[in-house]
């Protein structure tokens, strides 16, 4: 009498979202009385298997799906010939190599020197050379940028998003400052603040507020006719960071010789500086609003104090 083998069969589950595969099973399909083979049996027949993973916890959250392997004929060896397939067969997929990593200039004259020539054929990638080799660690002591590269960034502060990052990097160097003031800086940030919003209208404040720190930076704002009105519009608008960088502004403005400069009131400002303060702001800027509020106040009733 023939025994009847067992016919060593597989089969595959669907592999979800951090999920380990299917395990192979065997299923005899005679009802003899042979026991079915183990799994550890070598058997001729070839069949592609869902291997379990064994990967942490930590790396299989980084896999935006389970990939399939297939069996080879040893744990060790690579096989020439693909696998055999079937109908359930999947592809595999291998990872691409890793980019390079981006061009940076450390040296910063050769960085504004390269960047100034860029303009002429690609600003983008000008901004981008800057951004990636500036912005992320900006030292104080910075060589003076180009006159042609500052103009060229302070004219995009509304288009480019880089600008205004750059913009502040280059501003925390006083003789950047200086730089900055003389290509217009003070009036293109007074001018298009009103139209930035979040992070870039920070950073455009901040820059703004530290070219006021050179005698020549707060000139340009006390003299600019919209300076207090667009600097207590962004502080009705504005983050935390954002109100302390135009409450910051405005001590400049009435802190020093305004004289007949003045386009508004010291008291409609003050109450306007009252109301920021009551929203969300940091500590400095309350500080700071503390501070501009006496200077009004003085401006108001310049003899209230007289005895003290």
């Amino acid at each position: 009498m023939k025994s009847h083998q067992p016919k060593l069969k597989t089969q595959l589950f669907s592999c979800g979202f951090f999920r380990q595969c299917g395990q192979t099973v065997l299923s005899p399909t005679a009802t003899g009385t042979t026991p079915p083979l183990p799994l550890t049996h070598t058997h001729t027949h070839t069949s592609t298997t869902c291997e379990s993973s064994t990967s942490s916890s930590s790396s299989a959250t980084s896999q935006s799906f389970t990939q399939w392997r297939f069996s080879l004929p040893t744990p060790t060896s690579t096989p020439n010939t693909p696998p055999p397939t079937d109908t359930h067969t999947h592809t595999h997929t291998h990872n691409p190599p890793p980019l390079p990593s981006p061009f940076t200039i450390p040296n910063l004259q050769e960085l504004f020197h390269v960047s100034d020539i860029q303009l002429t054929t690609d600003f983008n990638a000008a901004l981008n050379l800057l951004e990636r080799s500036l912005v992320p660690n900006p030292p104080q002591d910075q060589p003076p940028c180009p006159p042609n590269l500052m103009r060229a960034l302070i004219c995009n502060l509304r288009e480019a998003k880089p600008a205004t990052k750059i913009l502040f990097a280059l501003c925390l160097s006083e003789a950047n400052r200086r730089v900055a003031v003389e290509a217009g800086a003070v009036g293109a940030v007074v001018e298009s603040a009103p139209e930035l919003d979040g992070a870039p209208a920070e950073r455009a404040l901040a820059a703004l507020e530290l070219m006021c720190t050179v005698p020549e930076g707060a000139e340009e704002v006390r003299a600019h006719a919209l300076a207090v009105p667009v600097m207590v519009t962004v502080m009705g608008k504005t983050g935390a960071r954002g109100k302390e960088y135009a409450i910051g502004v405005l001590a400049v403005i009435y802190g020093g010789d305004v004289g007949e400069q003045l386009t508004a009131p010291p008291e409609e400002v003050a109450r306007a500086v009252e109301l920021a303060l009551q929203g969300e702001c940091s500590a400095r800027g309350k500080r700071k609003g503390a501070q501009l509020l006496k200077m009004l106040q003085h401006l108001s009733h310049p003899h209230a104090h007289v005895t003290s």
